[in-house]
């Protein structure tokens, strides 16, 4: 994928532990269009790469705006942007890309977002409000202070359709998902992004309640949490070499590649974004991803080393 160079321009906090990036070009000229639910991989200081969702508005060429939390179980890509980037620094981004599109079939749109998932939900606000289409936005925070971007949806031109939650600070303003998905309508789409565990939440409550699979869209930020303790070690043979790379237990696929010489694109290492997304040629895979939907993992013909292993002794890469 290519490459940009951008200025960070503006760097500010929206929450104790949420920072609000604005990027753009170094020479001035527009940035590549790009459309609501899209990311952009972040190369930080340190040969750090991690992927961000956009969140202003798509019809802006001149600025990406970022929402990037501080994790405390960051793997140190949030600690680096919170703590080394400074206005003025340049930065090496990737073009947009989007896993998270909206569909142009939908008669309206229902968007949930969970803390920092507001990110890529912002900018579908924005994308539907000015194509004057039907939706609404459901915003839960555990605090006020918590909530970010809460001073520019108070300000959006389409406030009367965002709805917050304060999960923390009063009972009664607790988000009812039972309630919000009771009557699923016909031509509704549902987007979510959030914690793993609210956007389970949602989808748990979505399919109790006769939601179909083909409306239910998300996208988390994170990997799911994977006992790793009875994994084996395997093989990856490299189909255009013949090449054999041992993958040790407690080592994933990706490193082992890296170790042996072979570049295989990444950035977020969770299983999440897609990037280092390989195409199999032979042998089974054990999919510990959130990125593939089920089907596509059960075609087997497809991995994310960066997570997922073999559950047969060797996995033949189309590398």
């Amino acid at each position: 994928m290519s490459t940009l160079r951008v200025r960070l321009a503006v760097k500010t906090p929206e929450t104790p532990d949420i920072c609000r990036l604005e990027l753009v070009p170094v020479a001035g000229e527009a940035l590549p269009a790009f459309t609501a639910g899209a990311h952009i991989d972040l190369h930080l200081p340190g040969g750090l790469v991690r992927s961000y969702s956009l969140c202003n508005d798509p019809a802006e060429s001149h600025r990406y705006v970022l929402g990037i939390l501080r994790d405390a179980n960051s793997r140190g890509g949030s600690k680096v942007v919170h703590e080394a980037l400074q206005v003025g620094d340049q930065l090496t981004i990737s073009r947009p890309s989007n896993h998270f599109e909206l569909d142009p079939s939908a008669t309206s749109s229902l968007l949930l977002a969970g803390g920092i998932g507001i990110t890529p939900l912002l900018a579908m606000a924005e994308q539907l409000h000015r194509a004057k289409a039907d939706f609404e936005l459901h915003y839960t925070a555990a605090r006020r202070d918590r909530m970010a971007f809460a001073g520019h949806l108070a300000a959006a031109p389409y406030v009367e359709r965002v709805h917050t939650y304060l999960s923390q600070e009063d009972p009664a303003q607790r988000l009812d998902l039972d309630a919000l998905l009771a009557k699923p309508a016909a031509g509704r789409h549902l987007y979510v992004c959030g914690p793993q565990r609210f956007i389970d939440a949602v989808l748990d409550s979505a399919r109790r309640q006769g939601w179909d699979e083909a409306v239910l869209h998300w996208e988390f930020f994170a990997g799911a949490n994977i006992d790793s303790t009875a994994d084996r070690a395997f093989e990856i043979e490299v189909a255009s070499s013949g090449q054999i790379v041992p993958v040790a237990p407690g080592q994933t696929a990706l490193k082992a590649l890296a170790a042996a010489g072979i570049d295989v694109p990444m950035a977020c290492e969770q299983g999440v974004c897609g990037t280092c997304l390989t195409k199999v040629l032979g042998g089974e895979v054990e999919h510990r991803d959130l990125y593939l939907t089920p089907e596509e993992q059960a075609a087997g013909d497809q991995f994310l080393p960066c997570c997922s292993r073999a559950s047969s002794a060797r996995l033949v890469l189309d590398l």
